[in-house]
């Protein structure tokens, strides 16, 4: 049944169904290859550049504009009787929610590496993240028809990162802009591209030296994945071509081998063959199988596609038009449209309407979604990323999807007053899309603070909440909660005598006030006898003690870490109050507080940050620029360190976006409040002055 774009999809079954997320370092190409697949398949009749704006999974405005995708979106395509479901994911680390929701749904990862470049920042992010899912890897070099395309050296950098399991199952025919196609290492013939297909040729006689010594080391890897084939190649045996492709399947898909495979997503070149592959040496989408916690036994379970329907739901976003989406992955069972499903985490019953797949952001009905598939559907309820769709008499749950923690942070405020209960239902909203977003309130600052991976993805859900739900806020760097407290002790007499007509106004309190040690909080201390102060009046004393401790006297922060003890104190018959007696705890609190040495704190925090060996040096030397101590370094897997470290939040409140400077996007971090020092005086007296200037 077409859709309004006139999209076909036939029905397939789990056997006939590949899930692929195509991952990359930003500008390696991720987008122009999916949108070259989508072409070579036939699934578009135009292809369309990032340049131009008019990509298939580039849709947003917010990717237009960047011309980076900052979503990951679904793409499937139909090759060789089978469906492949393409996940087309962002390259920056702002947006690796999105990657880390896509492996969710998927069975393997297509690496995608600029022909130029290499390795990036991004490739190793997302090599790691596939290694931590347990994903196969392809690994496609594209732009291999660029200026200083070079297949040798990338395969040098691939293997110095990754090992020596990265293994060419192609070379390139032709270099740089007479690129024109690739050599097929294990049918060894040549493909010369002839438009939107390739014409089999014998391969050329300057490539055939370097061909059989590559398809050498590929039978000689392949045998590896298979111990009997590695004893009989040994000894001396002839391996059967079907012998070599079953064992480059078991290893590709244990993870022992990580295919290499080369093209020009500009040029249409290698993508039929990156295809075959994917088919080839994939898991079929039924082949996995999966693991649920038992909602009775509270045990983890290991199922297959026969067991009861399962779904998760890896992705959800609003549509303006439709409402929210649920992007969902089918591992047993089906869901079929007009029907009903069990959500286990909310414990609440769905009612599935319409069902369909997006190409981009078209859609394409489906009457079913059978196991190892994935899905869309409008307007749940209850659900939201991350939740089990099953049987109501079969109740499971999957492992949540563990996002990373949000690690900048901005206050919002409305540009126009009276917007901030827009704002709080738009963000609410976006939080529902994105679980990497998180709004808090700050009760001391009534601030609403908003904390997303960095600052683009902040930039982004402000832009969002314009476009989708026609709020705008302001950012500002957030309010600093410093503190003040006191480093000596005094006792001082607060009298408050006023005359009028009528009954007068008359408190009168002696205390003494003194330093507690710090997390100390606040005590109060009644030590008046004879009823100098009459009982009923104490708890005026002490409240008026709280309220003037909320601001202080050197820049308005609250004060913390003090005892104030009443000494003595006189009342009058008639013209004492509860207020009066208020009112002279505040006199005497402050005339208290200028004596006892009073002290501005400032918060600092715990930093943990990881970085790769070589840049621990500019990152403990930024932290030390910061006013941090280093408390500790130690090593981690795979050439990492990690730096323990003390900071005042003050030199913090950027730091994702400093980081990402230092470290070219790979170091990341952990803080949490630890406690509040003194602020050096130097500062204190730049902030005092600000607040009296204010």
């Amino acid at each position: 049944m077409p859709d309004k774009g006139g999209f076909i999809m036939k029905e397939y079954t789990g056997d006939k169904i590949r899930n692929v997320a195509i991952v990359g370092h930003g500008g390696a190409g991720t987008t122009s290859v999916t949108e070259a697949l989508l072409y070579r398949s036939g699934a578009i009749s135009r292809m369309c550049k990032v340049e131009d704006g008019a990509t298939t999974t580039d849709y947003e405005p917010e990717e237009i504009k960047r011309k980076v995708s900052v979503n990951a979106t679904l793409a499937p395509v139909e090759w060789r009787d089978t469906k492949i479901n393409f996940i087309d994911t962002p390259g920056f680390a702002d947006f690796v929610a999105e990657v880390k929701g896509a492996f969710r749904a998927v069975d393997s990862a297509l690496i995608v590496v600029c022909a130029t470049s290499g390795v990036q920042v991004g490739t190793e992010q997302c090599w790691k993240l596939a290694e931590e899912a347990g994903l196969p890897r392809i690994i496609f070099v594209n732009k291999m028809d660029r200026e200083n395309a070079d297949f040798d050296s990338i395969l040098d950098n691939l293997r110095g990162k990754f090992g020596k399991h990265v293994l060419p199952l192609q070379l390139p025919l032709g270099k740089e802009e007479n690129f024109q196609g690739i050599i097929d290492l294990y049918k060894m013939k040549a493909y010369r591209t002839n438009g939107n297909g390739s014409d089999e040729i014998e391969i050329p006689d300057e490539y055939k030296e370097a061909a059989a010594a590559a398809h050498e080391k590929m039978v000689e890897a392949a045998v590896e994945a298979d111990d009997d084939c590695m004893m009989r190649y040994l000894e001396g045996e002839e391996i059967s071509d079907e012998e070599i492709m079953k064992c480059l399947i078991k290893g590709i898909r244990q993870a022992i081998i990580y295919p290499m495979l080369c093209g020009s997503a500009y040029k249409n070149i290698g993508l039929g063959r990156l295809m075959n592959a994917i088919i080839d040496f994939t898991y079929p989408a039924i082949l996995n199988d999966y693991i649920v916690m038992d909602k009775e036994t509270g045990e983890e379970e290991v199922r297959d596609a026969n067991a009861p329907m399962a779904a998760l739901v890896f992705k959800t976003t609003s549509d303006p038009f439709v409402g929210r989406l649920s992007y969902f992955r089918v591992f047993s069972g089906s869901i079929k449209a007009d029907s009903v499903v069990y959500n286990s985490r909310r414990e609440e019953e769905e009612r599935i309407a319409n069902i369909f797949t997006m190409r981009g952001k078209a859609q394409i009905p489906m009457k079913q979604v059978p196991a190892g598939d994935i899905g869309v559907v409008a307007k749940l309820q209850y659900t939201s990323t991350g939740d089990t769709l099953c049987d109501k008499n079969s109740e499971v749950e999957f492992p949540p999807i563990n996002f990373p923690l949000p690690m900048y942070t901005r206050a919002i405020y409305p540009k126009k007053k009276g917007d901030e209960d827009k704002i709080m239902s738009a963000l609410n909203r976006l939080m529902d899309e994105d679980p990497t977003i998180i709004v808090t309130k700050n009760p001391v600052t009534k601030e609403t603070l908003i904390s997303g991976m960095g600052d683009q993805h902040i930039d982004i859900i402000m832009e969002r909440m314009q476009r989708k739900f026609g709020v705008e806020a302001v950012l500002k760097a957030p309010i600093i909660e410093y503190r003040e407290t006191i480093r000596g002790s005094a006792e001082v007499e607060g009298k408050h005598k006023k005359q009028s007509g009528g009954h007068g106004q008359y408190g009168h309190v002696v205390i003494k006030m003194e330093p507690l040690p710090p997390g100390g909080g606040f005590e109060f201390v009644d030590k008046i006898f004879g009823g100098a102060v009459p009982r009923q009046y104490i708890p005026a004393v002490e409240k008026g003690m709280r309220e003037a401790m909320e601001k202080g006297i050197l820049a308005g922060y609250p004060v913390v870490d003090m005892r104030i003890t009443l000494l003595d104190g006189s009342y009058h018959t008639v013209d004492s109050s509860e207020m009066a007696f208020k009112t002279a705890s505040n006199i005497a609190f402050k005339k208290a507080m200028e004596q006892c040495k009073p002290v501005l704190l400032e918060p600092i925090y715990s930093l943990n940050v990881t970085c790769a060996d070589s840049m621990m040096g500019d990152v403990i030397g930024d932290l030390n620029s910061k006013r941090g101590r280093i408390l500790g370094m130690q090593s981690v897997e795979d050439g990492l360190s990690v730096v323990n470290a003390q900071v005042p939040y003050a030199e913090i409140s950027e730091y994702a976006v400093d980081l990402r400077a230092i470290t070219q996007g790979q170091g990341t971090f952990e803080m949490k409040f630890d406690h509040y020092e003194d602020v050096p005086p130097k500062m204190a007296e730049k902030i005092i002055a600000e607040h009296k200037e204010a």
